[in-house]
């Protein structure tokens, strides 16, 4: 998923606020499920986060282009382990293509059941989608 930096997302020096990287990489997420014509919630469950792990590599700016990549680590029965990095591939500054890594984040996902409040069963649609099948 590509986006670009603007102002809303940036502090008053014109750098990226810290939460949107976790923000971009939680709208790449949802994404994969909207390409495939559905949400990542169904009926009363869904996907929460269970644990994160953040590298902040370096900072984006103010109209930079960025491009977030999502892998699959590890995909079991109730939760998923995704790998995320965004890639700034235009820089506003020097007005060039580039493709530089500025964030990593590695996310465990688990899948609950909203009412209840307990794990259950990734839907075999939903583990097609995050394999890629």
């Amino acid at each position: 998923m590509r986006i670009r930096v603007y102002y809303e997302d940036t502090d008053c020096g014109g750098v990226i606020y810290h939460a949107n990287y976790l923000k971009y990489c939680e709208r790449a997420r949802s994404e994969q499920f909207f390409t495939q014509g559905t949400n990542p919630q169904e009926n009363d469950s869904g996907f929460v986060v269970k644990t994160i792990w953040a590298d902040f590599i370096k900072s984006a700016s103010l109209g930079d282009e960025l491009e977030i990549s999502t892998k699959v680590l590890e995909l079991k029965k109730v939760s998923v382990l995704l790998e995320q990095c965004i890639y700034r591939v235009f820089e506003a500054k020097t007005q060039k293509i580039c493709e530089h890594k500025i964030f990593e984040l590695k996310v465990k996902l688990g899948y609950i059941d909203f009412t209840a409040n307990t794990p259950m069963r990734i839907p075999a649609k939903f583990l097609e989608i995050l394999s890629g099948e």
